[in-house]
């Protein structure tokens, strides 16, 4: 591409009051409306000082943003441009919302995940989330916790996790299907520093209860990975009625469990660079998988010990380094095992593994926040970053119905996608001659014209 003007004769201005950047915010922040997002928040929310004024819209102002593509508070600037005042009222300066942030304490910050939680269930009566679910389908809640990396000492929290960076831990529930890409079902922020399975209990009991008020009578499968394999939070889970899929460590008594696995029945799956051959239709893998029985956490009572099974997927161990000709004397493997309560009957073996395998989509959720609203956190304080990861939380919600509602390939589109071609449209406010704006509608922003 060529500039076809010479640079002095180029003159650029934003001279037009009609305009916006980004029309789609429109749809979108009526859907969150109608969703109850602001009488949510101002009943649950309690913010002190004139601070936490007007608490319904100063959090739909920050999903907003993070819906239209802000990462920082300074990026709520974008709310304020063009002729946006003449779509929606109420659009506070970013320095607004950045008070109203650091005045969040922990408390606020349990108040606010109220809000999203409930806020979730009424977002999925207008755009489900999960589609239809077949009453044999299992829906997947997978919990894992990602590090938010951050620059600087004055960061309320900062630490050096198993990532090795400097940063916030970030736990994550996602909910999915296996047609339903995920949505997020619970939130929490934690210290940089803080163990993977801090407090998985209680949110993992969270996070069930909320799944179960979106989908009511479904099987859950919660998938964990090894971080996760402990009394705490596998027995949230079974107490909530859902069935458990967790990686677990290779300790003396899982290797023992693998060594009484008769050779014969090891099956092979399909896995990296698997080939299926046609002539015969075997299928040829270098990976294979088998089970065993096995009862998790015999060193606790009696009462919590939990029977199950031992699924154990095993690869050769190659050497890269051999010489043509110079094989090994005997054949050795890496094992990967996890433990399910799930029965046999429902999910034999190799659909067990395949089942606990797409446990990574989490891993998509991770990057699609990072690449939007969790690209950094954007304050020192501690208490104003939780409420800005739970705010994140909504709107990638708010995105992926909108993207639902809108159908085609939006319906499993990465939220960057939703916002591009669906969000950040612009747009030119025109009124008709014969039409007057009338304050009709209430989106907290406030649309306040029907002309646009």
């Amino acid at each position: 591409m060529q500039v076809s003007h010479n640079p002095s004769a180029v003159s650029v201005s934003f001279d037009e009051p009609n305009l916006v950047s980004t029309a789609g915010l429109l749809p979108a922040m009526v859907l969150a409306r109608d969703s109850g997002l602001h009488e949510l928040t101002d009943q649950w929310l309690s913010v002190p000082t004139d601070k936490g004024a007007n608490p319904g819209l100063k959090i739909a102002s920050l999903v907003a943003g993070m819906v239209a593509g802000a990462d920082s508070i300074d990026d709520m600037a974008l709310l304020r441009h063009g002729a946006m005042k003449k779509v929606f009222t109420a659009c506070y300066a970013p320095s607004t919302l950045g008070s109203f942030l650091r005045s969040f304490t922990f408390g606020h910050v349990r108040q606010l995940d109220a809000v999203a939680s409930r806020f979730l269930v009424s977002l999925n009566r207008k755009a489900p989330l999960l589609g239809d679910v077949a009453a044999d389908d299992y829906v997947y809640l997978d919990v894992d916790d990602t590090i938010i990396e951050v620059h600087g000492y004055q960061k309320q929290g900062s630490g050096y996790g198993y990532s090795g960076v400097r940063g916030l831990n970030a736990l994550l529930a996602t909910a999915s299907t296996k047609d339903a890409v995920p949505f997020i079902a619970a939130q929490r922020l934690r210290k940089g520093a803080a163990n993977s399975a801090r407090g998985a209990k209680k949110f993992v009991t969270e996070a069930l209860g909320t799944l179960t008020r979106c989908q009511p009578g479904s099987k859950v499968l919660c998938r964990f990975d090894s971080a996760y394999y402990g009394h705490g939070p596998v027995s949230a889970a079974l107490k909530a009625g859902a069935q458990v899929s967790v990686t677990v460590r290779m300790d003396p008594a899982v290797k023992r469990a693998i060594a009484t696995i008769p050779e014969d029945a090891w099956e092979t799956i399909h896995y990296t660079d698997a080939i299926l051959e046609e002539s015969t239709g075997v299928l040829v893998s270098s990976a294979e998988v088998a089970e065993t029985g096995f009862t998790a956490f015999t060193s606790r009572k009696k009462a919590e010990r939990v029977p199950g099974r031992l699924v154990v997927r095993r690869i050769p161990e190659l050497n890269p380094k051999k010489a043509a000709g110079q094989g090994t004397l005997f054949d050795s493997h890496r094992f990967h095992a996890f433990f399910t309560t799930v029965d046999h009957g429902v999910l034999d073996t190799v659909a067990a593994d395949k089942a606990h395998r797409q446990h990574a989509v989490i891993e998509q959720v991770n990057a699609d926040l990072k690449d939007s609203a969790l690209a950094h956190m954007p304050s020192g304080h501690f208490g104003a970053n939780s409420a800005w990861l739970v705010a994140a939380a909504i709107a990638y919600n708010l995105t992926r119905a909108t993207g639902i509602l809108a159908g085609g390939t939006f319906a499993k589109a990465r939220s960057a996608t939703v916002r591009r071609k669906l969000i950040q449209v612009p747009a030119r406010i025109a009124r008709s001659a014969r039409k007057t704006g009338s304050p009709d509608v209430s989106v907290g922003p406030v649309i306040s014209c029907t002309g646009a």
